[in-house]
């Protein structure tokens, strides 16, 4: 499946969350699949931290750029485009095309760097409705994404109950825990206090904090994985015939984390880094409700599908219990999968028979 970048360009200036305005945007997106005549079939894919709205398929002129969750989502695939108009985003913030912190900033003419305000997963939901606007989308027959993609999923039955029939709420947590927003702590000090850094203003000295962001990614990287499945793969073979008593790789595992990093800090932004985990912690759809959940979701409208994994310590499956029983408070139609899969929190991405037939199950019963 060939696929096109495109971009679309709003000028009515956006509200933050924070109190920030941006006077204008932009947000990158990819389609798959044809909107039929009802408009009916549109599903919004919401992608997670260091992913983009290249969801699926390759393009011309690089036949290797596949996409992240092409498994999922093409012709004949769980969600099939044959029946489905599919919408790719990336959110605003981000560093793959959709205005963020390497972007020109209107006032200056200098990419806007640490003077680009936080965002929250409400900010990226309420840009994300003005493309659909500019689509022509009034409503979705689905919104669909796992980790942080599934935040969105989430808050977009909250913020515009009306305009989604479907949410399948992936790996997902309603508010990260102490230890999550503890990683994510973790990460960003260790971002700022490269001396590459310079406060974010590192464009203006033709630097990257590449120490930070490796380390962050390595940090994040064990989180993904589980102790099972980082043991399976990697055990504790050594690179080396024998140990070499210093701090060079002695380790498979060690090598994977620093190769995982080296690759991490030659295409991502550490500003947009910063802004996506902080946007991470903050999410919370209970806080305006005294932390009760059942009373956050009383607006609802939507049906779901929730699915968890059993190994996924990062997201636990409580979690989605959690979100689960919020939902039937409310007396909100769902089907909840638990799977029942060694490879932690990334196995969102990857390929399992029960997850598969359950996603492809669910669409196949949206009416058109």
């Amino acid at each position: 499946m060939i696929v096109t970048p495109q971009k679309a360009r709003f000028t009515e200036p956006l509200r933050l969350t924070g109190g920030a305005v941006l006077p204008e945007f932009e947000i990158a997106y990819e389609t798959y699949g044809e909107l039929n005549a009802a408009r009916s079939n549109a599903v919004l894919v919401c992608h997670a931290l260091n992913a983009s709205h290249h969801v699926a398929g390759t393009y011309a002129d690089a036949p290797d750029n596949l996409g992240w969750w092409d498994n999922m989502v093409g012709p004949g695939k769980p969600l099939d485009t044959n029946r489905f108009f599919v919408v790719g985003n990336n959110y605003i913030g981000s560093c793959f095309g959709s205005t963020g912190p390497t972007s020109p900033n209107p006032a200056t003419g200098k990419p806007w760097g640490a003077d680009f305000p936080v965002v929250t997963v409400e900010d990226w939901v309420a840009a994300q409705a003005r493309l659909a606007d500019h689509l022509g989308i009034e409503r979705f027959a689905a919104v669909m994404g796992g980790s942080l993609g599934a935040m969105q999923a989430l808050q977009w039955t909250l913020s515009y109950p009306g305009r989604v029939r479907h949410a399948i709420v992936i790996a997902a947590t309603p508010r990260l825990s102490a230890q999550n927003i503890a990683f994510n702590e973790v990460a960003r000090q260790a971002i700022m206090t490269d001396p590459d850094f310079h406060g974010g203003h590192y464009y203006e000295k033709g630097v990257v904090p590449v120490r930070g962001l490796r380390i962050a990614r390595m940090i994040g990287h064990i989180t993904y994985l589980s102790d099972d499945a980082m043991m399976e793969k990697f055990g504790r073979v050594l690179r080396r015939v024998t140990p070499g008593f210093d701090f060079d790789v002695d380790f498979e595992i060690e090598s994977y984390l620093r190769h995982q990093g080296d690759k991490f800090s030659s295409y991502f932004d550490a500003n947009t880094y910063l802004r996506i985990t902080k946007a991470l912690d903050y999410y919370d759809p209970a806080a305006d409700f005294g932390g009760d959940l059942s009373k956050a979701f009383a607006r609802a409208q939507a049906d779901f599908l929730v699915v968890s994994f059993t190994s996924d310590w990062r997201f636990s499956s409580a979690r989605s219990r959690d979100i689960v029983r919020a939902l039937l408070d409310n007396r909100r139609i769902l089907s909840y999968l638990e799977i029942d899969a060694p490879q932690g929190h990334d196995a969102f991405l990857l390929d399992d028979p029960r997850y598969f037939a359950a996603l492809r199950a669910y669409f196949g019963n949206i009416a058109l």
